[in-house]
């Protein structure tokens, strides 16, 4: 072989290496996995003209109520639709809450992993390539299924993650809300060339121009925004934990709402879940960090409500995603099947907080038999007066809750605007001011490339160094955020 010739084809190769966001083994995971059910994932043709030369499939649980939410998700690289509708948890969510799932599916003729194209702008641009063949799959699904267009989301894992973030900022104007797992932030590459710098490490950029990326993608665009989850594991060394605290900067900066948690607790599988509530008190942005997964999408099999999914190369074990994105996208408050609903009780304030408990109060809503009152996302009681106290919980801990009316044939209505509670006690936040270098050796961070982040909320805190000083806050223990005015050390 002439050397020329061997030099293209190594160049070709080191390249699509780059774009490996997910690992060679995973088609020895995917040999193992049961295939679709009959009747279950389905191909769908004739979607439009499919600029991006992407192949459509979904999955249309019996009995549809009209108007039901669509999600669109979007698999990693060497992964197919089948992959994704297999592991991932979507079609028991789909069957138990009432919506239907768009899988698409890019080929090794668009790119040699099966890669979509988070980073060509010939691929992830406003009517252009596989963003606009997505868009025609809602639009066949709006049509087809009768999915409600104000209630269109989209999910991908890696490389799916990556173009996930490009289609919302493409297309605002089409999904209410997006999950990004182990992806990239929207606009982080414009070349092939750039796409593994991103991976390792995105630029470091100030929120304000991390958010102009998405504003620049559909210029003139004012809103309203999607709302966004981001999935990340902290051992994640395919797609580093940077990527995530780029895309919360980004996504709070386009809500215009900055990088301070509304609140931030744990849940399962060592996850910590950070929320960013909107001007009017409502999630906007969520991050999930899981304690010391790797790559992949977080599942958790088990036949509970929030278990789902099925292990194998990344599709790792800690807890659902998949549920926590449905429950903060709002799926699980429809009634499958249609039917009247109830409207949403008004008024849901907290009346009381101790150590220990949270009570709240709310209108009473005509017609209705109960109230189902949930706590971050799961349903926890059901009372018959407009009225909770809910018991045996932690001192000095943030907890979200929702309530909704229910009918006397057991159909929930729509849920309440959410609040936020903050039990009584617990440890006193604690500041710690110190220049980079010794809140490293401290524990209250970590390095990466040269930046160091505080540890929890992986906000960038500059160059690693002894001449740059941050104050940390520590609250709860072990989650520290930037705090240099307004926090005595």
């Amino acid at each position: 072989m002439r050397p020329s010739i061997l030099r293209r084809l190594l160049r070709r190769v080191a390249a699509a290496a780059a774009l490996a966001l997910v690992a060679t083994t995973l088609s020895t995971a995917a040999a193992v996995r049961p295939a679709a059910a009959a009747g279950g994932l389905q191909q769908v043709t004739g979607f439009g003209s499919n600029p991006g030369n992407l192949q459509m499939y979904a999955y249309v649980p019996s009995a549809l109520p009209a108007n039901a939410p669509l999600v669109v998700a979007l698999h990693g690289c060497t992964q197919t639709a089948n992959d994704y509708y297999t592991s991932s948890g979507w079609p028991k969510y789909a069957d138990l809450w009432g919506f239907a799932v768009v899988f698409p599916q890019t080929t090794a003729a668009n790119n040699p992993l099966s890669c979509f194209g988070w980073f060509d702008p010939a691929e992830d641009g406003r009517g252009r390539g596989e963003a606009a063949s997505v868009v025609q799959m809602v639009e066949y699904a709006k049509q087809r299924y009768g999915s409600d267009g104000r209630r269109v989301y989209v999910t991908g894992l890696s490389a799916g993650g990556g173009m996930t973030a490009d289609l919302l900022a493409a297309y605002p104007d089409v999904f209410a809300g997006g999950s990004v797992a182990s992806g990239l932030p929207a606009q982080c590459a414009t070349s092939q060339a750039a796409a593994s710098g991103c991976q390792t490490g995105p630029q470091k950029l100030t929120p304000a121009q991390w958010g102009d990326k998405v504003r620049g993608a559909h210029p003139g665009y004012a809103g309203p925004w999607p709302r966004v989850a981001i999935w990340q594991g902290t051992a994640d060394y395919t797609v580093y934990p940077a990527n995530a605290t780029a895309l919360r900067d980004q996504w709070t900066d386009v809500w215009g709402i900055g990088q301070t948690p509304s609140a931030t607790d744990g849940l399962p599988g060592g996850t910590t879940r950070s929320v960013y509530d909107d001007a009017s008190g409502n999630p906007a942005v969520v991050t999930y960090s899981v304690a010391g997964m790797g790559h992949g999408l977080a599942v958790s099999p088990g036949s509970g409500t929030e278990n789902c999914g099925a292990t194998g190369a990344y599709f790792l074990n800690a807890l659902c995603s998949t549920y926590h994105t449905g429950v903060f996208w709002g799926l699980d408050q429809g009634v499958p099947g249609g039917g009247e609903q109830l409207p949403a009780p008004s008024g849901l304030r907290v009346t009381g907080v101790t150590a220990d408990s949270v009570s709240l109060a709310w209108d009473a809503v005509a017609g209705a038999g109960s109230y189902a009152v949930r706590r971050d996302g799961a349903q926890v009681a059901t009372t018959a007066s407009p009225s909770y106290t809910d018991p045996g919980r932690t001192a000095g801990t943030a907890y979200r809750y929702t309530v909704a009316a229910v009918d006397g044939a057991g159909a929930p209505g729509t849920a309440s605007a959410q609040v936020t509670a903050t039990t009584t006690g617990g440890a006193p936040a604690r500041c710690f001011t110190a220049t980079n270098y010794a809140q490293v050796a401290a524990g209250r961070a970590r390095t990466a490339g040269g930046y160091v982040y505080a540890n929890g909320s992986d906000q960038n805190m500059g160059l690693y160094n002894v001449f740059v000083t941050h104050t940390l806050r520590e609250s709860p223990p072990g989650y520290f955020v930037i705090a240099d005015t307004g926090c005595t050390a």
